[in-house]
């Protein structure tokens, strides 16, 4: 991409490079160092398209002299370029592919490809869209990077914030995709969560001095810890109150635990997504979930309302008021929350609404918020749990809290 400057074209070479290692190595045997004979053969291969530009250029006498000498210095300076490290051209590739100028469904299908390794087909299925729709977002965010002539370079100064946010977005999203999945037969898709975190590991040790990507790592790793107590043995979800503990993944606690401290020691105010890994330790601390200190949940969550206010984290901060304060405390938040327009059609609004309306046992209101919120999702495990709750309103017997 570097060499090139065109997503593309470093694609196909890269792919040349992988289809001539298919076919030599099998009667030549696996070089003792594989990476650099597949940059080299790239490399090549690259020098040949530049000197067939460079050729074409010469026939066009109005491009002249300072054409042919650029092109001449691109060959010349192609040695010295490839000695980067490789780690500063990842970092790069990582801004490009999460570029503003491109879409955010451009920027998913586009990480997924380039970064994360994914097919097409594998990025559709996680998605549940058409092949051809993701093929179509690739192919046009690639022609949209080559026609804005997104430099391949890292940003720097308020553009590196920018671009850092959106970077940092595209793998929350990512995440949130495998950890609850929108739409489907499965509630997980485990694969979206263990790229999006693989990705983050190498954002933050590519800038370690950024907090907002340890803290967004962090809260990835515990929010995975209790992915193998999400679901039950036919793959039915496992709500957080309801979870064995002992089978949280201990090691990806403390690491996240760990990535949370590196985020408060960079200094400065704490950034949403390093508040909302401060929120899912403490669900990390508890040993149990009736040790959950759910007043400092709240806290957290009033100065994640007052960083990034959203109806999103207001629902979110009335379960936590309900669980610290009582069901009707959270449920006048929630009340306030009806007459949204992007609330509308978020079938988490209803359940949570259900919920507060049954320990208050108005069993009768409360099926009915459940029974919304199962024609609401898209997500059939979530369809299932929701009209499993409203039957157990039915007859005024306990479900689940909080997922």
């Amino acid at each position: 991409m570097r060499i090139v400057r065109d997503v593309g074209h470093a694609e196909e070479l890269a792919q040349d490079a992988l289809v001539a290692a298919l076919e030599q190595w099998p009667q030549s045997g696996i070089p003792d160092n594989p990476g650099a004979w597949l940059m080299a053969t790239a490399k090549h291969r690259a020098i040949d398209l530049l000197r067939r530009n460079k050729r074409l250029e010469r026939k066009h006498e109005e491009l002249g002299r300072e054409i042919e000498a650029q092109q001449e210095m691109a060959v010349a300076d192609l040695e010295a370029a490839l000695d980067d490290t490789v780690g500063d051209d990842l970092l790069r590739l990582v801004f490009i592919a999460c570029h503003p100028v491109l879409t955010s469904e451009a920027r998913l299908a586009l990480t997924l490809r380039l970064l994360g390794g994914l097919t097409t087909d594998e990025i559709a299925r996680a998605f549940l869209v058409p092949e051809a729709t993701v093929a179509q977002r690739i192919v046009r965010a690639k022609r949209t990077l080559a026609e804005a002539r997104v430099p391949f370079e890292i940003p720097r100064g308020d553009e590196l914030a920018s671009r850092l946010s959106s970077v940092l977005e595209v793998l929350y999203l990512i995440f949130n995709e495998g950890y609850t999945a929108t739409a489907g037969d499965d509630w997980m898709r485990p694969a979206l969560c263990e790229e999006a975190l693989r990705l983050g590991r190498i954002l933050a040790g590519l800038t370690p001095k950024e907090p907002e990507v340890h803290g967004l790592v962090a809260l990835m790793e515990i929010q995975a810890s209790r992915a193998g107590a999400r679901t039950g043995p036919s793959g039915e979800p496992i709500l957080l109150l309801d979870q064995n503990r002992a089978r949280w993944d201990q090691l990806l606690i403390h690491r996240g635990l760990a990535g949370l401290e590196r985020a408060q020691k960079l200094g400065g105010a704490l950034g949403p997504y390093t508040l909302q890994a401060a929120i899912a330790a403490c669900h990390a601390r508890a040993r149990t979930a009736g040790e959950t200190d759910w007043p400092h949940i709240v806290a957290l969550y009033e100065a994640l309302a007052q960083l990034a206010p959203s109806p999103i984290v207001e629902l979110n901060r009335a379960v936590a008021v309900a669980m610290a304060f009582g069901p009707s405390a959270g449920l006048t938040i929630v009340d306030g929350l009806t007459s949204e327009p992007s609330l509308k059609a978020y079938h988490l609004l209803p359940s949570v609404r259900g919920d507060l309306l049954r320990k208050l046992g108005r069993f009768a209101e409360a099926r009915a918020e459940f029974e919304r919120a199962a024609a609401l999702t898209r997500n059939a495990r979530e369809r299932d749990l929701m009209l499993e709750r409203a039957r157990t309103c039915a007859d005024g017997s306990s479900a689940p809290q909080t997922a």
